[in-house]
């Protein structure tokens, strides 16, 4: 659970009353924070005892923390932090929870701090209601000040909150993305203000502001009327050669220089790149730490293949390959040579060294994140069955991947920005490839399954999947989150009939040849198991559950209690207990699920129950 809230820490919450610390302890301990409280308070384990007033403290670890959660009136909450809030860039996530527990309210820095992510996951948490009052949630739409965090775009210049104002107001603004993924236009809800393209003169569309979604850094005026900002997907890869010994100073003025040159963002930068021989440069190490860029190294033999407009015999004689820089940028950038930006520029100082800089344009941007893979169960399909787990994974992902069926059945959970995508219930295989070539992209890909992923579900093909693909266990990394199975829920329904041993088995013989299905109902009608029976019955699939009737029948009494319960705790559920003699006289399909009594369950009224054995003595 902790891992879900691991991009808030380090969180303090904080309670001045015994109720209040009774809310907050256990909802520490399940998301990592620590929980401060008065020195007249009671201690618990894990909390942090402040002594004199609690203005005086809150100053003194306002910066220690990325975010704050207080069981305080919003009130007095409002006239702590007013003295420390600076601008939504820096100020932390500020969540309150009532008294009681039933609401949590982000209070401040919604969009760029996460308050307003870290509420819901909290309201999951505690089976709360979320108190989100952004303009931008209200209208479904993704705040267009975190729109590309999911993509890792680096924020560029320009007046985001009068943007963000013309967006809330419905106003029209402009869309022109040059570069990076459109992933994010494919959720958009309908009547949004975004207009995509270049308007003209023929067009009656008139925007009232842009955004920029390029490589390029474009310089706007601040007394302009027309509001503008600008995100820059990290599609460039610098490509660098330079002499031993370059100093770290020169080859980042250089960087600069070029990239000025040429009007293009720095935030743009995915990584940089170069020969092997320059794997150990010290300067070139030293400013790809400092700005936390990737260094892809090439060996020569793969450089000297490249095509690149500017090849040097000198430099081959020296390294091993026409070209460094050049073909450096192009291999890291995994394109050829007419998506090289910037062909190679050399800068050079006497005392610092010298360096040579090309530019190549990837077709996808680095997202400079490791992806994460949630496989979740969601239970039988009422939001009430889902687990706190199960609804955190889905509120937190950047995409969720399932059956259409099963995505309808948690779309009140689905948040502004999350990239849904839907494939039919034949495409498992599909659906798994897909989320691993997100995650692995470093998205957070949430893959739903009805019931339990892992029980006739999602997990074990996208695992066996990973393992095809020669997956080291921890990149992508992979959470099971399972909910109730289909048998669990059937069994809630009608009783207790799974009080003792008892066994599942699909009818299913897409994946599974049917002589082996056989043998397994053969074997479990003998042993005397409960046996809840999963998919028995489709349009094309028939004989099969007639099958499983005659073989119960050779071993069970006729009599023995069956149930029949289709789509458990959804709105059409259908109920109906039967005997083994006349189950086949009932409505039976792919959305039910069948449980088979043993030779000791029986029925009393309208309930199944399976002696344990209790009442023996």
């Amino acid at each position: 659970m902790m891992s879900f809230f691991a991009p808030f820490h380090p969180i303090a919450a904080i309670a001045t009353t015994p109720q209040g610390i009774q809310l907050l302890h256990p909802l520490c301990q399940q998301i990592g924070a620590t929980l401060h409280v008065r020195e007249t308070q009671k201690q618990l384990n894990n909390t942090h005892i402040y002594q004199g007033s609690l203005k005086d403290y809150l100053a003194s670890i306002w910066s220690q923390n990325n975010a704050f959660i207080f069981s305080l009136a919003t009130g007095a909450v409002v006239r702590l932090i007013a003295p420390l809030l600076q601008d939504k860039l820096n100020d932390p996530a500020i969540i309150v929870i009532d008294a009681t527990g039933n609401f949590v309210i982000s209070l401040c820095s919604g969009h760029q701090g996460g308050a307003d992510q870290l509420t819901r996951l909290i309201a999951h948490q505690l089976n709360a209601t979320p108190i989100i009052t952004g303009a931008a949630n209200g209208l479904n739409l993704p705040g267009i000040d975190i729109l590309g965090f999911p993509f890792g775009w680096g924020k560029g210049q320009g007046n985001w909150t009068e943007v963000s104002s013309l967006i809330a107001r419905g106003e029209t603004v402009q869309v022109i993305q040059e570069v990076g993924s459109t992933l994010w236009q494919n959720n958009l809800p309908k009547n949004h203000p975004l207009y995509f393209g270049f308007s003209d003169v023929n067009e009656t569309i008139n925007p009232q502001g842009r955004i920029w979604i390029s490589a390029t850094e474009r310089r706007f005026a601040n007394e302009s009327n027309f509001p503008k900002v600008q995100w820059h997907p990290r599609v460039l890869w610098v490509g660098i050669g330079c002499i031993r010994g370059t100093s770290q100073n020169l080859i980042e003025r250089a960087i600069n220089q070029v990239f000025q040159q040429y009007h293009l963002a720095i935030n743009a930068i995915a990584g940089l790149a170069t020969i092997e021989l320059k794997a150990d440069e010290i300067g070139l190490i030293a400013y790809c730490r400092d700005k936390q860029f990737p260094l892809k190294i090439f060996s020569a033999d793969t450089l000297k293949i490249i095509e690149v407009p500017n090849p040097s015999s000198i430099v081959q004689q020296e390294v091993g390959t026409p070209s460094v820089a050049e073909a450096s940028a192009i291999a890291a950038a995994n394109s050829d040579v007419n998506f090289l930006l910037v062909s190679k520029q050399i800068i050079k100082s006497e005392d610092e060294g010298s360096v040579t800089i090309a530019i190549a344009q990837s077709n996808r941007e680095y997202t400079g994140k490791k992806g994460t893979l949630y496989l979740v169960g969601t239970g039988p399909g009422n939001l009430n069955q889902l687990t706190p787990a199960a609804k955190t994974a889905i509120t937190d992902a950047d995409v969720i991947i399932g059956y259409s069926l099963y995505l309808d059945l948690i779309k009140p959970l689905q948040c502004p920005g999350q990239i849904i995508e839907a494939l039919p219930i034949t495409q498992e295989k599909q659906r798994a490839t897909r989320a691993i070539e997100l995650a692995q992209w470093g998205l957070t890909v949430a893959v739903v399954s009805s019931g339990d992923c892992g029980i006739y579900g999602m997990a074990g093909l996208v695992l066996e999947e990973l393992k095809k693909q020669g997956w080291d266990g921890q990149n992508p990394s992979v959470e099971v989150v399972p909910g109730i199975t289909a048998l669990q829920a059937t069994a809630s329904r009608v009783g207790a009939p799974l009080m003792h041993d008892f066994c599942a088995i699909s009818l299913s013989d897409l994946l599974t040849p049917w002589e082996v299905i056989k043998k397994r109902l053969e074997a479990a009608a003998m042993a005397d198991f409960v046996t809840a029976i999963y998919n028995p019955r489709s349009q094309t699939r028939t004989q099969q559950i007639i099958h499983t009737q005659k073989v119960f029948l050779q071993y069970r009494d006729s009599q023995t209690p069956v149930a029949l319960v289709r789509s458990a705790y959804r709105e059409d559920e259908e109920i109906t207990l039967t005997s083994l003699e006349k189950m086949l006289d009932f409505t039976i399909d792919m959305l039910t699920t069948v449980i088979i009594g043993n030779s000791s369950t029986y029925r009393h009224n309208n309930w199944i129950i399976t002696p344990r054995g209790y009442n023996k003595n």
